[in-house]
């Protein structure tokens, strides 16, 4: 049997983290990719901006709905255009996003990210919240 805090380090070890300093640099380019895996009431409380709410739970089920790609083309097409580009992912610690990096790099995703610490250090750091 694993513990949560496991299963989260084997995931870590298996892809790409950022800061949360590297995270607000990224977004200074305006076609960074961000998505947000918290529940919709965590992220009703405060969010980075651009970030795109889909829920850990229904990520790999809604990928391929991100406004992004989702007005240009359906399902597997718009998962195509997105396998190459980098994804951010971030939570509230760093811990469900390094789940879902692991689990978008199983799927083919070639440049998952998850953000350490997640929304808690993006707020600690003093980087802009958007309500």
């Amino acid at each position: 049997m694993k513990t949560a805090q496991q299963l989260v380090a084997e995931a870590k070890s298996r892809i790409n983290e950022v800061t949360v300093q590297q995270l607000q640099q990224e977004l200074a380019d305006h076609h960074t990719l961000l998505i947000d895996v918290r529940e919709p009431e965590e992220f009703a409380q405060g969010s980075v901006d651009r970030a795109v709410n889909m829920p850990r739970g229904v990520l790999e089920m809604k990928i391929h709905l991100h406004p992004s790609v989702a007005h240009l083309c359906e399902g597997d097409q718009a998962l195509a255009k997105l396998i190459d580009q980098p994804v951010y992912l971030i939570c509230r610690s760093g811990a469900r996003s390094a789940l879902a990096a692991d689990s978008l790099r199983q799927m083919g995703f070639k440049r998952p990210i998850s953000v350490a610490g997640g929304f808690v250090a993006w707020q600690e750091a003093g980087f802009p919240v958007e309500k």
